[in-house]
C-alpha cells in the first residue's frame, strides 16, 4: 500500500519520539562557592602546619642528637658518687667510646653492665643529666675476709668474688683458705654463705669473737674448721694457756657450739693436757685432739686424747 493513502498525522504518531532530541542539554557549572574555599583553605592550612612540624621535629632531633651542647667532651661530664676503693680511670674508661656523642646516643644499660662486670662494684646506676652529663651512682662491694691469692693475700665478699686489695684501708679480718680463682664462682659463694653464717652466729653468741678467729678452712661445705685463739683457759699444770686451737664446727649451730667451746675449754685442758682440736660435730660430746688419737690409742698408759660429753646445746 502506498504511504501516500495514509494520513500524515497516523504516520507523525508511530514515529518513536525519543530517537528525535528537540532541547540541547544543558551542563551546568558549578561555580566556586564559600563551601570549597573553606575546605581548600583547610587542606593548605594542614599541609603548611605539617610542613612545619616535621621542620622544626627535624632541627629539634639534630640538636639533640649532634648538637656539641649535647655532647659528652670532658671527663668531669661523667659524675661519679659511692666510689671509695673502686678507681675513678677504670669506670671513665668504659666512657671513652661515647668520648663526642650526644648524651641521648650513650647506651645506659650497656654501660651499666660493663660496670658491674669490674670486681669490685656490686651495682651501679647510670642515668643522663642534661643537657651533656651522665651520673654514675655506685655500689661497692663488703669485703668480709682475706683470702690468699699466690704470694699475696686478696679479698673476698659474701658472694666469693674475689677483690683485689688496695693501697689504701685498714682491713681487719680472719684468712679463709680452700676457695681460689680456680673454683666455680657458685662453689665460692656457697662457702662463703658458710663463712658468713659461722660469722654471723658467733658474734651473736658474744660480741667480739670474730677477732679470736684467725683462719677458717672451707675446703669442705659441711665442715667448717676454724683455728681460734685467745680462748683462755688453765693447762693440767694451772698455767695460763693462750694456743691456737683448731676447731671443727660442721655446717650449723655455730652459736650454740661456739657457746661450748668457751664455757668447756678450761675443763678439757684440765683433763686433756694441751688441746690442740676439737671436734664439735657431734651430737651432745666433743672430741679433743682427734688426730692424736691414732697414736695414743697404742700407748694407753699415757693418754693424749679424750672423748668428753658435751653439754646439751643452749
Amino acid at each position: 500500500m502506498d504511504a501516500e493513502t495514509y494520513p500524515q498525522e497516523i504516520l507523525a504518531d508511530e514515529e518513536p519520539k525519543y530517537l528525535r532530541r528537540q532541547k540541547p542539554l544543558e551542563i551546568k557549572r558549578r561555580k566556586f562557592g564559600r563551601k570549597a574555599w573553606s575546605t581548600y583553605l583547610r587542606v593548605a592550612v594542614w599541609i603548611v602546619g605539617g610542613a612545619a612540624v616535621s621542620w622544626a621535629a627535624y632541627e629539634l632531633g639534630h640538636f639533640l642528637l649532634a648538637s656539641p651542647e649535647m655532647a659528652l667532651v670532658h671527663p668531669e661530664q661523667v659524675v661519679l658518687t659511692g666510689t671509695h676503693y673502686v678507681a675513678p680511670e677504670s669506670v671513665l674508661e668504659i666512657f671513652a667510646a661515647d668520648r663526642g656523642k650526644s648524651v641521648l646516643r650513650i647506651p645506659l644499660d650497656e654501660r651499666r653492665r660493663q660496670l658491674e662486670a669490674l670486681p669490685w662494684i656490686e651495682q651501679a646506676t647510670v642515668r643522663r643529666a642534661l643537657p651533656n652529663r651522665i651520673e654514675v651512682e655506685i655500689a661497692e662491694r663488703t669485703p668480709v675476709a682475706f683470702v690468699r691469692e699466690s704470694s699475696d693475700m686478696a679479698l673476698v665478699d659474701v658472694h666469693g668474688v674475689i677483690l683485689e686489695r688496695p693501697l689504701e684501708g685498714n682491713f681487719h679480718f680472719p684468712v679463709v683458705t680452700g676457695i681460689g680463682a680456680d673454683m666455680a664462682l657458685e662453689d665460692r659463694e656457697k662457702r662463703m654463705q658458710l663463712y658468713s653464717g659461722f660469722a654471723q652466729q658467733i658474734e651473736t653468741a658474744h660480741a667480739g669473737a670474730l677477732d679470736q678467729v684467725s683462719e677458717v678452712d672451707l675446703a669442705d661445705d659441711r665442715d667448717l674448721r676454724a683455728t681460734l685463739t685467745g680462748l683462755g683457759g688453765t693447762d693440767a699444770s694451772g698455767n695460763q694457756v693462750d694456743a691456737p686451737v683448731l676447731v671443727n664446727f660442721g655446717d650449723s649451730d655455730f652459736a650454740g657450739k661456739y657457746q661450748t667451746l668457751v664455757e668447756d675449754i678450761a675443763q678439757w685442758r684440765a683433763k686433756a693436757g694441751s688441746v690442740e682440736s676439737v671436734d664439735l660435730r657431734f651430737s651432745r660430746e666433743a672430741v679433743v685432739n682427734q688426730d692424736a688419737a691414732a697414736v695414743a690409742q697404742h700407748r694407753p698408759p699415757k693418754q693424749t686424747a679424750a672423748r668428753l660429753a658435751k653439754k646439751s646445746t643452749r
